[in-house]
């Protein structure tokens, strides 16, 4: 081991033993840190700062990078990668290849996405990945829908679009055993009050989208799920919003909708607001708007990843609903509406830099950790800072992965 002594700290102090010393520019926060060092020592980050303020310290692996050193990012809506589907899945070995296949490009934490099914399928898919929970493997399960509009329904089967079930949910939370992470409900479902209600008490987060209700409707779902949050149990103090603009009634000068409701509310910091900035689902200057509006922290950038995410173009599948991939584009077989991303979060996050010229900083902490705050692990992932995972992604100046730590250990 290199036994390492940096300015301003005496000679004699006693070295800290750690496993991998990161020397380079990093994120820190919002903040790019040029000279950084970030110190590993086993499952944990022990340093992140300035190099000539760091312990002293012995390194059994010494990494100068020119590059930059990067939190582990978290995606907070992901519906699969390397070819396999989280709706499709009944194995959790089979979901472990989509969760891995994202992992070696940088996203460290992840919830596994559903779509609307059926009662049956959605209490089969939430028990299955409830073991890759248990295992550490996810941070959760989001379920997107039942409860949403049919008149955006977007690349979900209206087959089993349903009113609101208060019971249906306290039963998947029940048997996911913490592992219900978030769900998407339209604030107009019937009974979606209700919904919002049983989803906090059930240790999950409200995510309004996939609606068609006006500006007030909006706007007092919003209220709704911040009511329902401020209980003790609640796993966050804020909602978000899905796929911000995606699945929602266009903005009019005579009908604002629920995006203008939505941002608004992120505007006051009192809603978090899912970005889909992939170059299809957005265009890069809606995505610079959105951060230019939205309060500090309120912007969750998220892929909306489908089975294509990695592979090459052909036929898909995204639950009971065919898909084709053409060009890196997903949309439905029938009807064309788009069907998820193939992006894996660094290149949402490189999109949202050199395309929409959202700063690198503002970028990262919204695609590591601010979705951490959604789940409420905010100094345990999404961040480098003392006492928090290892796990840190090391790309080159265009943001390309070169490698990737979780919980200090490289993942291949």
């Amino acid at each position: 081991m290199t036994p390492t002594t940096p300015a301003g700290n005496p000679a004699s102090e006693p070295a800290l033993a750690v496993d991998i010393a990161l020397h380079g520019t990093a994120v820190l926060g919002e903040r790019v840190l040029p000279g950084a060092l970030v110190l590993v020592a086993q499952e944990r980050i022990v340093y992140a700062g300035p190099a000539h303020r760091a312990p002293a310290h012995r390194a059994a692996e010494q990494v100068e990078h020119g590059g930059l050193i990067l939190p582990g990012l978290v995606d907070v809506h992901n519906h699969g990668g390397g070819g396999v589907s989280f709706p499709d899945c009944e194995d959790p070995q089979q979901a472990l290849v989509a969760v891995q296949e994202h992992r070696r490009h940088g996203t460290t934490t992840m919830l596994a996405s559903l779509v609307t099914a059926d009662p049956a399928t959605l209490r089969a898919r939430v028990g299955m990945l409830a073991q890759l929970f248990r295992d550490g493997e996810i941070a959760g399960v989001h379920l997107e829908g039942p409860f949403i509009s049919p008149a955006r329904k977007g690349a979900q089967n209206p087959a089993h679009i349903t009113g609101g079930d208060a019971e249906l949910v306290a039963e998947l939370c029940a048997l996911g055993g913490g592992a219900v992470a978030s769900m998407t409900v339209a604030p107009e479902a019937e009974d979606a009050h209700a919904v919002l209600d049983a989803l906090a008490a059930g240790g999950a987060v409200p995510s309004l989208g996939h609606t068609d209700a006006g500006s007030e409707i909006m706007t007092a779902g919003i209220a709704a799920a911040r009511r329902a949050l401020a209980a003790p149990h609640g796993r966050s103090a804020l909602p978000s919003a899905t796929h911000l603009f995606n699945g929602m009634r266009p903005i009019h000068h005579r009908d604002p909708g629920p995006a203008l409701a939505a941002l608004d509310a992120a505007a006051r910091g009192e809603l978090l607001v899912e970005v889909i900035a992939d170059g299809v689902h957005l265009a890069a200057e809606t995505v610079a708007h959105v951060f230019a509006i939205a309060a500090p922290g309120s912007v969750l950038l998220i892929t909306d990843a489908m089975a294509a995410a990695g592979m090459p173009d052909g036929q898909y599948s995204l639950g009971a609903l065919d898909v084709t991939v053409d060009g890196g584009v997903a949309t439905l077989t029938e009807g064309g509406s788009i069907a998820g991303g193939t992006a894996h979060l660094l290149d949402v996050v490189r999109f949202a830099v050199q395309e929409a010229g959202v700063d690198l900083g503002t970028a990262v902490a919204a695609a590591s950790r601010t979705p951490a705050r959604l789940l409420g692990a905010e100094g345990e992932i999404g961040e480098l800072t003392a006492g928090a995972r290892a796990d840190v992604v090391l790309v080159d100046e265009d943001l390309q992965v070169l490698r990737v730590l979780r919980a200090g250990r490289d993942v291949v």
